[in-house]
This record gives C-alpha cells, structure tokens and sequence, in this order.
C-alpha cells in the first residue's frame, strides 16, 4: 500500500460519519468525488435531504455497450459518535493492525474498491460497464437506498459488495434474512396501592410475550429471535399503562421470513382487557447462495490464487448488508470483499494493513474479467 494511498485512507477515518450525522456523510461523499476528478467517470449525486440522512453516489464507468453491468456497493456511513475519534477510539497504527472507527466496516474495504475502480477505468480495462454505488444510510437498514439497490441489481450481471471479510479474511457468500418490529403493550394505569386490583399492567403482558417471542428461537434451522431492549412505566407505584419493545429476527430462508412475521404480527393479549399492537417486516431478505453465487465465487477464489492468497467462504453469516437484496432478486453476488480486520462497531475497531494491497487486486481484477 503506498504512502499516498495510506494518508488517503487516514483522511477518510479522520472524516467522521456516522449514519445520522448529514454534514459528515456528505463531507465522505466529496472526498469520493474529488477522486473521480481526473478519470473517465461519471458521477452521479442523489440528495438525502428529503429523508434527514446524507447523499449517494452513483460513479459509472467502463464500455459503452448495452452489456449488463458490475455492481459495485459501498457504504460511508458508521456507526461511533461524532468525537469518538478524539476520545474512545483515537486514530492509531500498532504493528499491521490499523484502528479507528469505521476503518473495518466499511471504510477500508470502500477505499480500495474506489481506488481499483478508478484505476480500471484510466485504464479502460473492465471486461463490461461498472456501476459503483455509494450509500448513506446502510447502517440503519438502507431505507433511502434500497429502492436503488433493487434497481441497479435488476438491470446488473453480478454485485460486489465490501463489507469486511469475516474471521481471517473469509469472504461472505450468503447470508441471514433480518426483521425489525416494534411490540407496543397497552394496558390500564391504577395507582399501586389504593386500586391494584383495577389496573392491567402492561409490562406484566410484554412479560409474557417477551418469553414467547424468544422461544421462536430455533438454532437447528438457522432461526434467532431477539428481545434486547424494553421500555415501560411511569412510576413505581403506578400500574403501568404502556410497555414497548423492538424485536430482531433471523432466518435463513425466505418461508421462514414469511411464517415468523405472520407470527409475530398475530401476536395476542393473554389478558383480553390488554391491547398488543406488533408492526414491522422483513427489512433484509435472505441471501442464500444459489448456483450463481457458487460460479462467481469459483471467478474469485480463482483470481486470488493468483494474487497469492485463499479465498475461502464463511459459513452462512448472521449480519444483512446490501447485498441480502441484490442477493434476493437473483443477482450472483459476493460480499465480505473488504478488509480483514475485526471489532466492527466496538471501540477495539481495527483493520489490518497487509489486507488491503490484495484485496485491492482482486476487486481490480474482477472488474477486469466479469464477462
């Protein structure tokens, strides 16, 4: 990795981004249109005001043909706090490890892909068009992207994704589906003392459902679910009125998607003077590595051994990305293709140096072989 390059990369960690934070999102998004400046690549930018978050980018370069294109997806934006940099997670090189935050996920891995995409195209080297999109609000689920996501992965032959490579640089070839609801228990408030007996307490209800929902949980069949926060009361001699909990879901397919949703939304009071309302969906679908997927990553492993290096697939991983959805529409797709590294939004965050150069190549060389 050159000197030029690194500094380059440090200016990127130094740029902090966190999904809810616009000013540094877009401050990440100039510096990816400042690289584009002399080379053959068009840039396109799509506000983010309407939707409070940052812009994205669409970069496209490569033929001029009606070939379908290389997908290729990023994301600027983090997970730390403004200031964390400064204080929790300082900007360090100890040895091979590089720490800050959000140098693993995913600066690192965007960094190289935007350098190997703008080298093939000054060189006019890719084996058909490139589409290079980069995102604002992958963190929080892609609400403004997703649409965009679909679309380009549609109309697209294969999509690279750079999520961080798994434990020892393991490449990601499918991965669980993921759902977000929201559990909202209404009651009867009563004062604690003088009126026990009238009231319905809410909390006691989420009690219950919370047991319910977690024994969904069926390891043997790749299915988790998840009750990590919950929020209730007013007071501690007052019956609660309200209670309210998220629940987080895995699957590994999409029947299962369909029956744990249909389940969770028909959730019922055990009280009939209580009111369980349940709203949310699958907001990732499962990417599940068809025939395709197997091809592509046979391209890869076979580009790496190469380089140099071995690439080898992780189990099914548990975490969505973008790449769940151009999975789930039937687009050949790899991910994990960023860097090694680990503590993907901890304040032990690193990324190691040694990873990049290679993974570097191979994104290079995919885009210059894709037929």
């Amino acid at each position: 990795m050159s000197s030029q390059s690194l500094d380059t990369l440090l200016t990127w960690i130094k740029t902090e981004s966190p999904t809810d934070d616009v000013g540094g999102v877009n401050r990440m998004m100039d510096l990816v249109v400042a690289e584009m400046a002399d080379a053959p690549v068009t840039v396109e930018r799509i506000s983010g005001q309407q939707h409070g978050l940052g812009d994205a980018l669409i970069l496209r370069a490569g033929p001029q043909t009606d070939e379908k294109p290389i997908l290729v997806m990023s994301h600027l934006d983090t997970v730390h706090p403004i200031g964390t940099i400064a204080h929790d997670l300082p900007l360090r090189i100890d040895g091979d490890r590089l720490y800050g935050p959000g140098i693993y996920d995913m600066k690192g891995g965007a960094h190289f892909a935007v350098q190997a995409f703008k080298e093939v195209a000054r060189k006019a080297s890719a084996a058909r068009p490139i589409v290079f999109l980069v995102t604002p609000d992958e963190e929080i689920g892609s609400p403004m992207t997703r649409p965009i996501i679909e679309d380009l992965g549609r109309r697209s032959a294969y999509a690279l994704v750079t999520e961080p490579a798994r434990d020892n640089g393991l490449i990601v070839t499918a991965r669980k589906g993921v759902g977000r609801f929201d559990v909202h228990v209404e009651g009867r408030p009563a004062h604690a003392g003088s009126r026990h007996k009238d009231g319905r307490n809410a909390v006691h209800e989420a009690a219950r459902q919370v047991l319910a929902i977690e024994a969904m949980t069926d390891y043997s069949r790749g299915i988790t679910t998840t009750v990590g926060m919950i929020s209730g009361g007013t007071a501690v001699n007052v019956i609660p009125q309200h209670c309210r909990f998220p629940v987080d879901i895995r699957v590994e397919t999409v029947a299962d998607g369909e029956a744990l949703t249909a389940a969770l939304l028909g959730l019922k009071a055990h009280n009939p003077d209580i009111k369980v309302t349940v709203t949310g969906d699958m907001n990732r679908p499962p990417y599940e590595r068809t025939d395709g997927v197997e091809k592509l990553f046979q391209h890869a492993r076979k580009l790496a051994a190469e380089i140099g290096f071995e690439l080898i697939s992780a189990p099914r991983v548990g975490g969505g990305s973008d790449g769940n959805f151009t999975a789930a529409i039937g687009t050949p797709t790899l991910d994990g293709l960023g860097i090694d590294g680990d503590g993907a939004h901890t304040l032990q965050e690193y990324g190691l140096i040694s990873s990049i150069a290679p993974r570097r190549e191979l994104m290079k060389r995919l885009l210059e072989t894709l037929r």
